[in-house]
């Protein structure tokens, strides 16, 4: 028995069974049609001569985690601090797309970059031995697994001591029976399991088996840990290990992580759960025999599930009475797991913008100093995951007239928007802001998507020639969020009237232009934050 969590008085049966009664919905009024598994096509293995492979692959790993920032879990809100650097040596690193600001956290996988990884090699990685004898088999066609659940999965189950090792053997059977319901494979899901206790563990990482069979075959092989029931530092570990690209993370699926936990957790999981929402990771969380009234006294965290999920509307949490009815939910989870539209998660602070910026390029601001806004550009631009279904950005430069350098369909990768940014040139002329905002209205933020964040970042140096009030709440009205940042004659009372409110979140003033990259880290902290305290419900 566990200190903190008593063992619950359950008598068992010598055999398992269970009662096929009907499952639970998905959420209250939807209908419970099950989640299918899409048929193998029916092909005919012709036979090959293969090696027939030895050896065993070990029921615990150690995931290769990939250089991050490791958060202090006592924080209450999510900072990016990048250390300042000089301006010369920031300059040479400027057009990398390497990450300029590393306080947040989350992975950050670009679609675009190979991959650490290959399918095939799965079987060598994992230390199988090819033996000298040769056989004659025929193969079963192989799966490339569901296209319509692509989606990385992560099971972080409990091996506590509380948890008593018949129950440990019905889990076990559960993420059999989600394994052998899901068509794994490297176009469908893949899966991944984490044990924890006093300590998580990796049991297996998503690369490590490439179909439901040898999924299986990994599972039952999973012995029981003991310990106390620290879901919390679990999350953490998934957070920080599981999905890396080196692990097997794929950048366009969406990140899940089901927790499954015997009556409740023995640490908190609130802290460690919002750093998890803000890095994609999408948590639900299935409570199997809660706490009953003369038990609540011993709950770490009241309403730890509300906490831990990444929303609070029913979606993501599954109360399960009796651990001898926890199979009955497999096909709820997945068919919530498997709506991937659904999965609100895995839109992050760096994956769902449509980023406009609008560039004074006037007479006043020079040569030299327009190189060091595009610099400012670049910098800004470098930190988010641009794709065609991620962060997209655009640019408009203008003096008396508009110019757009480039659109949100232009450009879809971060070395791309980086090299269209460095061949803006210099144009040279009047200052008319008002003018410039509403071009950007029309020619960029007119074809944002429905489902994209519209942030307009307009710089300047100084007061326009015609009215900006107008144009900004335009702008403002049309839902389009508006960073104003003014260097040197910049005039503040234009910035306050273009930026939206607060004002005094939204707009920066900058002496001179050398001191424009020291407001990088504080104008995308403004915006991470303002993402990340929108309503969970």
């Amino acid at each position: 028995m566990s200190e903190g969590k008593p063992q619950k008085g359950v008598t068992y049966p010598s055999a398992l069974t269970y009662s096929s009664t009907k499952s639970p919905a998905a959420k209250a009024g939807e209908p419970t049609k099950a989640y299918q598994k899409p048929p193998v096509p029916g092909t005919t293995a012709q036979p090959v001569t293969p090696l027939q492979l030895t050896g065993a692959m070990a029921t615990e790993v150690t995931l290769t985690s990939l250089p991050k920032p490791s958060p202090s879990t006592g924080s209450t809100t999510s900072s990016l601090r990048p250390q300042p650097v000089g301006h010369r040596s920031w300059e040479l690193d400027l057009w990398s797309t390497g990450s300029y600001a590393s306080g947040h956290n989350g992975p950050r996988a670009n679609p675009g970059e190979m991959d650490l990884w290959q399918p095939g090699s799965v079987l060598l990685d994992a230390g199988f031995v090819p033996k000298e004898e040769l056989s004659t088999q025929s193969l079963e066609p192989v799966s490339q697994g569901d296209p319509n659940c692509k989606v990385d999965l992560s099971f972080l189950i409990d091996g506590s001591s509380s948890i008593g090792k018949r129950r440990f053997r019905i889990q076990k059977q559960f993420l059999a029976d989600v394994a052998q319901t899901l068509d794994i494979g490297p176009g469908g899901p893949l899966m991944g399991v984490v044990q924890y206790g006093d300590n998580p563990a990796a049991q297996f990482s998503l690369r490590t088996h490439m179909n439901s069979r040898d999924l299986k075959t990994a599972i039952d092989k999973i012995t029981q840990r003991g310990g106390l029931s620290n879901a919390g530092r679990a999350i953490s570990y998934v957070t920080k290990n599981f999905f890396s690209k080196a692990n097997g993370n794929r950048g366009g699926a969406p990140n899940v992580a089901v927790v499954i936990v015997d009556g409740w957790p023995t640490d908190k999981v609130e802290e460690a759960s919002r750093l998890a929402r803000e890095s994609g990771i999408n948590i639900f969380f299935i409570t199997v025999e809660g706490a009953t009234e003369n038990e609540k006294q011993y709950v770490t965290e009241p309403n730890f599930s509300n906490k831990a999920v990444c929303r609070t509307n029913g979606f993501y949490s599954l109360n399960v009475q009796s651990w001898f009815s926890l199979r009955k939910t497999v096909q709820p989870l997945l068919k919530r797991v498997c709506d991937t539209d659904r999965l609100a998660c895995s839109k992050t602070c760096w994956n769902s913008a449509d980023i406009g910026f609008v560039i004074d390029g006037s007479s006043s601001v020079g040569t030299g100093n327009f190189r060091t806004v595009l610099q400012f550009v670049a910098n800004i631009s470098k930190e988010f995951e641009i794709s065609e279904t991620d962060t997209r950005v655009g640019a408009v430069q203008y003096t008396y007239e508009q110019r757009l350098e480039f659109g949100f369909d232009d450009y879809h990768t971060k070395s791309d928007i980086l090299n269209a940014i460095k061949r803006v040139g210099y144009w040279s002329g009047g200052t008319s802001t008002g003018a410039a905002i509403n071009y950007a209205l029309e020619q960029l933020f007119k074809k944002s998507k429905p489902n994209k964040r519209k942030l307009m970042i307009l710089i300047t140096d100084g007061r326009s020639y015609d009215d900006v009030r107008i144009p900004a709440m335009v702008a403002h009205h049309k839902g389009v969020t508006t960073y104003a940042i003014g260097v040197a004659w910049a005039a503040q009372d234009e910035l306050e009237v273009i930026a939206t409110h607060p004002a005094s979140d939204h707009s920066f003033f900058v002496d001179e232009f050398d001191n424009l990259y020291k407001f990088v880290p504080k104008v995308i902290q403004n915006i991470c934050t303002e993402f990340n305290s929108q309503p969970r419900n």
